[in-house]
C-alpha cells in the first residue's frame, strides 16, 4: 500500500512540474500575437510547403501559412507591436482553443453570428463575400440559377456555421448532416456522395480553379438567398473583454476597400494553379515525392505517441490491476485509504473508457487551460491522453491476467508467507504479462490508428498530415491511398513482430517455466536469504 501511495505520489508530482512549465511558457508569450486558423480554407488560408509568397511558419511545424488571413494577421501583429504566431486548428477548435486562452484571436473567414457573440467580440468586418452553392459542372444542377432549381439534390455546408442553415432556404433539396471542414465536402461531391454544398464565392473560386469539373453558382441575387448582411462578413474573433480590440478595429476602418479586394484577388490568383499531373499511379508517385518527408516525420511522431501511450498505459494498467487484487488491508485506516482510492479508480476506469478519445483530447487540452488555467502543450496532452486513455482499458486485460493464474498458487504462495506484493512480483505477474502479451500487442496496433483523433487539437501525426496535403493538392483519393498504406504497412509489421515474440516467449516457458517449481525455487531463495 505504501509504494503505491508512493508511486501515485511522485506521478503527481511530476505532472504538477511540467503544469508549471507549462504555465511559465506561457507567461513568456505574453508579447506573442497567437492566431488560430484553419490552414485549409483557401483563398482565406492554406498550408504549403516553403516560405514563398509572403507565407508565415507554422507554430509546432516545419510548414507555412498563407492567404488572404495571414497578411490580414501579419498587418495586425505588426499594429500591435507583438510577435505573430500561427497556430493550426481544426475549425471545431478555434472558439474553445481562444476561450481556453491556447490562442490571441481568430482570423480564419469566421463570421460574427449572434450565437458566436455570446461567446467571443468580434472586431468590424475585414472582408466580405457572397453566397452560393458548388456543384460538378456536368450534373442536372450545373444550370441552377435560384434556390427554386435544385429540388431533388443532395446539400450539406460546414459543421459549426451558418452555411448550414441556408440549406433550409433551397426549395425541395435532400438536405445532408453537416461536415467538419470544405476538404471532406470537395471529397464528397468528387465521389458522388452529395450533389453540392453551400460556399462563400472565394471557395467556389478557388475550387473550380483546382477542380475543373466543379462550378460555382452564386445565389446572392433577387432569386437567391435571404440573410442578414453581417452574416456574409468576416471578422476577427477576441476573447470577451480583450483590450486589443479598439486598436484592430481602428485599423480595420482604415484600411480601403480598394486594398482588401486587391489583396483578396491577389490570393485567389495564387491558389489557382493545379498540378497538371494525369494517370492515378502517376499522381500517387508524384504526391509522394513532393511530400514524403512531412509522411516520414508524420509517422514517427504517430509511432512515437503510440509507443510511449501504450508503455505509460501499460504500467498504469499494471499499478491498478495489482492493486484490485489485493485483499483487504488490516487496520481500519488502511482500509479506508484502499477503499477511497479504489472508488477513485473506478471512476477512472470507466470515465475513459466509457467515452471516446477524441473528446477526452478536447476537453483535457482545452478544457484544463479554460477552467483550471493549466496551459499544457499540445505534445505533452497528446501523450498524457493515449496513455491514460491506454491505462484505462490496460487494468482490465492486466487485471483478466491476474485472475487468469491458476488460485492455487496464490493460496500456495501465502501458506509459504509471502506478501500480496511478492506473490504478485515473483510469481504471479511473469505468468500474467505473458498471457496477456496479444492483448497488449492489440492494444498497441488500435493506438497507432487512434493517434488520429489527436488532429483535433492540431496535433502532426500522419492522419493530420495527409489531411494537409490533400487540402493543399485537391488530390484526396490519391493522397489517402498513401496514406492508407503507410498505415497498413505500420500495423503488418508491428503484428508480426509482436507475434514473434510471442512465439519466443512460449517457446522458454515450455522449457524453463514450470509454476510448482517456481514456488519451490522462490521459496528456496528466501530460506537461504534468512
Amino acid at each position: 500500500m505504501k509504494k503505491l501511495l508512493t508511486t501515485l505520489l511522485a506521478f503527481f508530482a511530476i505532472f504538477g512540474t511540467l503544469t508549471f512549465a507549462g504555465q511559465s511558457a506561457s507567461a513568456s508569450s505574453q508579447k506573442e500575437f497567437r492566431v488560430g486558423m484553419e490552414a485549409a480554407y483557401p483563398p482565406f488560408n492554406w498550408t504549403q510547403n516553403t516560405a514563398a509568397n509572403g507565407a508565415y511558419p507554422i507554430q509546432g511545424s516545419n510548414q507555412y501559412a498563407n492567404g488572404y488571413d495571414v497578411q490580414v494577421a501579419q498587418a495586425l501583429a505588426n499594429k500591435l507591436n507583438r510577435k505573430l504566431v500561427i497556430v493550426k486548428s481544426k475549425w471545431d477548435g478555434l472558439i474553445p482553443a481562444l476561450t481556453s486562452g491556447k490562442i490571441d484571436a481568430i482570423i480564419a473567414g469566421m463570421s460574427p453570428t449572434p450565437e458566436r457573440e455570446q461567446t467571443i467580440d468580434f472586431s468590424v468586418a475585414y472582408e466580405t463575400g457572397q453566397m452560393g452553392i458548388i456543384v460538378k459542372k456536368n450534373s442536372k444542377f450545373g444550370s441552377g440559377t435560384t434556390i427554386n432549381n435544385f429540388a431533388g439534390a443532395k446539400i450539406t455546408a460546414q459543421q459549426g456555421t451558418f452555411h448550414y442553415d441556408l440549406i433550409d432556404q433551397l426549395k425541395g433539396v435532400n438536405k445532408q448532416p453537416a461536415m467538419g471542414d470544405f476538404s471532406a465536402m470537395r471529397v464528397a461531391l468528387s465521389s458522388g456522395v452529395i450533389d453540392g454544398y453551400i460556399a462563400e464565392r472565394v471557395e467556389g473560386v478557388t475550387a473550380e480553379a483546382k477542380e475543373p469539373n466543379f462550378k460555382f453558382i452564386s445565389l446572392s441575387g433577387k432569386e437567391g438567398f435571404t440573410m442578414d448582411y453581417s452574416m456574409m462578413v468576416s471578422s476577427v474573433g477576441l476573447r470577451k473583454g480583450d483590450s486589443s480590440l479598439s486598436t484592430i478595429n481602428a485599423y480595420l476602418k482604415s484600411w480601403p476597400k480598394s486594398e482588401q479586394t486587391a489583396l483578396m484577388d491577389k490570393m485567389t490568383k495564387l491558389q489557382s494553379n493545379p498540378d497538371k499531373i494525369s494517370g492515378f499511379w502517376n499522381q500517387v508517385a508524384f504526391i509522394w515525392q513532393q511530400n514524403w518527408k512531412q509522411l516520414v516525420n508524420s509517422v514517427g511522431m504517430t509511432l512515437l505517441l503510440s509507443i510511449i501511450g501504450t508503455i505509460v498505459g501499460f504500467a498504469i494498467g499494471l499499478l491498478i490491476g495489482v492493486f484490485r487484487t489485493m485483499n483487504k488491508a488490516s487496520n481500519a485506516f488502511s482500509r479506508f485509504l484502499q477503499r477511497l482510492l479504489g472508488w477513485i479508480l473506478n471512476i477512472y476506469i470507466e470515465i475513459f473508457r466509457g467515452t471516446p478519445m477524441m473528446v477526452q483530447a478536447m476537453v483535457i487540452y482545452y478544457g484544463s487551460a479554460q477552467f483550471l488555467h493549466l496551459n499544457i502543450d499540445r505534445l505533452l496532452a497528446a501523450f498524457l491522453i493515449v496513455s491514460i486513455n491506454t491505462g484505462a482499458y490496460m487494468s482490465e486485460i492486466v487485471r483478466g491476467g491476474i485472475y487468469a493464474v491458476d488460485e492455487g498458487q496464490f493460496e500456495a504462495a501465502h501458506a509459504l508467507g509471502f506478501t500480496h506484493w511478492q506473490t504478485m512480483y515473483k510469481i504471479v505477474l511473469p505468468q500474467a504479462i505473458r498471457n496477456i502479451l496479444p492483448a497488449v500487442g492489440n492494444e498497441f496496433v488500435i493506438n497507432i490508428k487512434d493517434t488520429s483523433v489527436l488532429n483535433v487539437i492540431s496535433v502532426s501525426e500522419l492522419y493530420f498530415m495527409g489531411n494537409t496535403i490533400a487540402q493543399q493538392n485537391y488530390q484526396y483519393f490519391q493522397t489517402f491511398f498513401i496514406v492508407s498504406v503507410i498505415y497498413l504497412i505500420l500495423t503488418f509489421s508491428i503484428t508480426r513482430i509482436l507475434r514473434g515474440i510471442e512465439h519466443l516467449l512460449n517457446r522458454t516457458s515450455k522449457t524453463t517455466m514450470n509454476p510448482n517449481k517456481t514456488i519451490q525455487e522462490t521459496t528456496g531463495a528466501n530460506q537461504m536469504q534468512v
